[in-house]
């Protein structure tokens, strides 16, 4: 037979409109903003931080009148890597049942895994909202991603200074969030990470999950 389950959830992040305190919803602060806009540039200059490519500059039809130089140390590098950057938070979900930073992260949360473990079980769940909106971003991570925007780009000229001068002598986190943007201000965040083993940070289902 199947069970109907109705989850009273803090899941309001679907309701846009009225104040966040009425709403549930808990937006990113300045902290939690940064951290996340350095962690996915830092993640992006990763990936293409091993390429040996050279690159030139210069639009001399001359050969000896162009300049070249390490793809690694170019600017083209860098804006490859600030391009869409914002984009990759939608990638995030909000982990409801953290309440430091660590709440945004990619991979499905414990609470969604649990429901979608029901589900695949064929017990009907009902939280108010469709079912094909349940992975879709929330308030908090499309609020995210609109401030991780704003704060890249009040900021681009102390970005360029790092990845010129800086990158291999300060960590991003330090130079732009701590040194910077939360200059004077709380940077807790800055060190809060998901503790091992926490359940929700691979983003697969676990059916067998209680709630």
């Amino acid at each position: 037979m199947m069970r109907v389950v109705v989850c009273t959830l803090l899941l309001a992040s679907w309701s846009y409109g009225g104040p966040e305190e009425e709403e549930g919803v808990i937006y990113a602060n300045k902290c939690e903003t940064c951290k996340v806009l350095a962690t996915e540039l830092e993640s992006r200059l990763a990936e293409t931080g091993r390429s040996h490519d050279v690159v030139e500059i210069g639009y001399s039809l001359d050969e000896s009148g162009r300049k070249r130089t390490k793809y690694k140390k170019s600017e083209l590098r860098l804006v490859e890597s600030l391009e869409g950057v914002c984009d990759k938070i939608l990638e995030y979900n909000i982990h409801k049942e953290r309440k430091d930073s660590t709440r945004f992260a990619k991979g499905m949360s414990q609470t969604f895994q649990t429901l979608h473990g029901l589900v695949d079980k064929g017990v009907k769940v009902e939280l108010g909202i469709p079912y094909e909106l349940w992975d879709k971003p929330s308030a908090e991570v499309t609020n995210l991603k609109t401030q991780c925007e704003t704060m890249l780009e009040e900021n681009e000229d102390d970005l360029e200074r790092w990845y010129f001068e800086l990158q291999e002598a300060v960590p991003l986190k330090r130079f732009l969030c701590s040194e910077r943007v939360l200059r004077g201000a709380d940077s807790s965040c800055l060190d809060e990470a998901v503790p091992a083993g926490a359940k929700g940070d691979a983003g697969s289902r676990r059916p067998d999950d209680e709630l």
